[in-house]
């Protein structure tokens, strides 16, 4: 093993990154440095800097960054309305790049010469921070256990933690937790009886949502202002970015909004069956998609929807600090400029019905134009004949070409 002196830990305190503190200890007999993001997460914050203290680290950063991780990244992202193969809102991938991003700042301020991570060799997880560190420190050393140690199973990491005296979340008897990751935009749910893409999941697992056929009888009606294509006031009242969607989630789950069940394809190839609840970020997709609506030309829109699975995949397999990803940013942030006004939802039993839209200053919409009354001269119907004809041109020469093969 290479000589390293100190390394900074990304850190939750579950059942991975608590073994692999306790392994670098006794593998690479070097200080450890911890990091906990507090993405949202709530309550895994403190214990997790108990357990460091336990373990013998002296250096514990708990860093809240749940602003900077919604304005920066989460933002940025639903105004590309981002979704990976059709229906993942990328929850954790969007997290990746900010953990990186601060890991890195840790080692340079700490002296550390390594970071580490509990990402397994099988995941996409593992890319997302790699891909991270290198692009902002190229000269790093990164230490991966899962792919250095036996420790080949969750069942090992139980048997480990429990020779060490390492407490476990949600420890069951005869089997391993579900493997779980949580911030302000998600939560997710992998292994255990996920693994067979036939079974139901268990109603248990669900945290953030309530089931659908139990959420209020009566629906809720919301209303969100936008300026620049960001979120910017919940019912009248402004909110930071943050705030905004921490709101959203409790009030979309409780109506039952936001879970998925999804088979995916990951980056290092292999499919894989997880489970997610994103309720604020549902309605936030929605919303954002009726505002564009209204304000986006149409082949800008159109631009953007060509665009959004080749931004979206960047973001999945890591990329999010490349030049590629920052050159879409940058057109993306710059369509936004006119995505100003208000949506009005209503949320009913797990579902999302734009109910109403408005952007008095930016709206494309003219009514004197699209009307079904008189329109006053506005649009002179006679026009469409002349488009109709010369869009039909090709395909008329093409069928008459057809018809004199066929004498």
């Amino acid at each position: 093993m290479p000589d390293i002196k100190k390394v900074v830990l990304a850190y939750s305190g579950g059942l991975d990154t608590s073994v692999i503190l306790k392994w670098l200890q006794d593998n690479y007999h070097c200080e450890v440095v911890t990091f906990t993001a507090d993405i949202g997460q709530g309550g895994e914050v403190e214990p997790a800097r108990a357990k460091a203290k336990k373990m013998g680290v002296k250096e514990i950063f708990i860093d809240d960054l749940r602003e900077e991780f919604v304005r920066d990244y989460v933002f940025p992202m639903f105004r590309a309305n981002a979704i990976y193969e059709g229906e993942y809102l990328l929850g954790t991938s969007i997290a990746r790049p900010l953990i990186a991003k601060r890991q890195i700042e840790i080692a340079r301020k700490t002296g550390a010469d390594a970071v580490s991570h509990g990402a397994t060799g099988k995941g996409n997880d593992q890319v997302r921070f790699e891909l991270g560190y290198y692009a902002l420190d190229p000269n790093i050393h990164v230490i991966a256990p899962w792919r250095e140690w036996n420790l080949t199973s969750r069942e090992t990491l139980l048997a480990y933690a429990k020779k060490h005296g390492i407490p476990v979340e949600m420890k069951k008897k005869g089997g391993s937790p579900y493997s779980m990751d949580a911030n302000l935009l998600h939560i997710s749910y992998e292994g255990r009886m996920l693994e067979d893409p036939s079974r139901e999941p268990e109603a248990s697992m669900w945290r953030w949502t309530v089931a659908p056929e139990k959420a209020p009888q009566r629906p809720e009606y919301l209303e969100l202002e936008y300026e620049r294509g960001d979120i910017v006031a919940l019912n009248g009242k402004r909110l930071t970015p943050a705030k905004v969607l921490a709101r959203l989630n409790q009030i979309a789950g409780r109506h039952g909004i936001g879970r998925l069940d999804l088979v995916e394809n990951r980056y290092v190839g292999m499919k894989s069956r997880g489970c997610y609840e994103t309720p604020g970020g549902s309605v936030m997709l929605k919303a954002h998609r009726a505002i564009e609506s209204l304000t986006l030309d149409r082949e800008v829109a159109h631009l953007k929807d060509d665009l959004m699975p080749r931004y979206a995949a960047l973001i999945y397999n890591g990329y999010w600090w490349s030049p590629e990803r920052k050159l879409l940013q940058t057109l993306i942030d710059a369509s936004q400029a006119n995505v100003n006004g208000s949506v009005r939802l209503k949320l009913y039993k797990g579902g999302i019905t734009v109910v109403g839209r408005d952007s008095r200053r930016d709206s494309l919409f003219d009514t004197a134009i699209a009307t079904f009354e008189d329109d006053q001269g506005a649009y002179n119907q006679a026009d469409a004949g002349g488009f109709i004809r010369l869009n039909a041109l090709r395909m008329r020469i093409a069928a008459r070409l057809g018809a004199k093969k066929k004498r």
